[in-house]
């Protein structure tokens, strides 16, 4: 018989930037109160779920994430590398029309080539490494379920290649919202559904249509 496993990936709660910059692998950029209030709703909706593997983005704000669910089933999360928030060559900056990077001719070179992309890492290298941390997860969880907290840009663009979207694409039109669940499941080594759920839906802050979402 098939053995039937399901790989979940969540986006971290989120993070307390009243600076408003694009934070990427920066350290010490920790979930705000509302930040931990939803990573304590998604404990609450997958208590019951048959989870038996946990892995975490090695940054702080993922590993806080993951804080209530690894309490909720008494297990230690690995960290993986692999699933850690893109490269981006704007981190640490604003990103914005008119009140940001952008106001800089210097930085326009670094848009040249959004099917790369050029300010960042590469969207296939994305893929391949997000794949390979869902797989070992699967392999771990085999005939279970495992859970992976990582980043709104990572998580959208393994999705998108799953289901067979160009990697390119608007980033205010990713379905990847603050503490959201993308869930994979496999029969046997296939994938044969994905599924999304927002349990933290109702804790959602009003978002800004003038801000840049290079991943979070």
């Amino acid at each position: 018989m098939t053995e039937t496993t399901v790989v979940h990936l969540m986006r971290h709660g989120e993070v307390h930037n009243p600076t408003g910059v694009l934070y990427g692998r920066i350290p010490d950029f920790h979930l705000s109160e509302l930040g931990r209030k939803m990573a304590e709703r998604v404990a609450e909706h997958v208590a019951g779920r048959d989870i038996v593997h946990l892995v975490s983005s090695p940054l702080e704000r993922a590993q806080e994430t993951m804080e209530p669910i690894a309490k909720t089933f008494g297990l230690t999360p690995d960290l993986d590398e692999r699933v850690i928030e893109a490269a981006n060559l704007f981190e640490g900056k604003r990103f914005g029309v008119g009140d940001g990077a952008l106001r800089n001719p210097s930085a326009w070179w670094l848009l040249r080539n959004p099917i790369k992309p050029s300010w960042g890492e590469p969207y296939q290298q994305l893929v391949r490494r997000m794949r390979d941390a869902i797989e070992t997860a699967r392999q771990k969880a085999a005939g279970h379920e495992a859970l992976i907290v990582s980043h709104q840009l990572p998580i959208w663009i393994v999705r998108s290649a799953i289901e067979g979207r160009r990697l390119p694409h608007d980033p205010r039109k990713r379905q990847c919202s603050l503490a959201s669940l993308t869930s994979f499941t496999f029969h046997g080594e296939s994938i044969v559904s994905v599924g999304y759920a927002e349990p933290a839906k109702d804790l959602l802050p009003i978002k800004n249509p003038k801000k840049f979402v290079g991943g979070a």
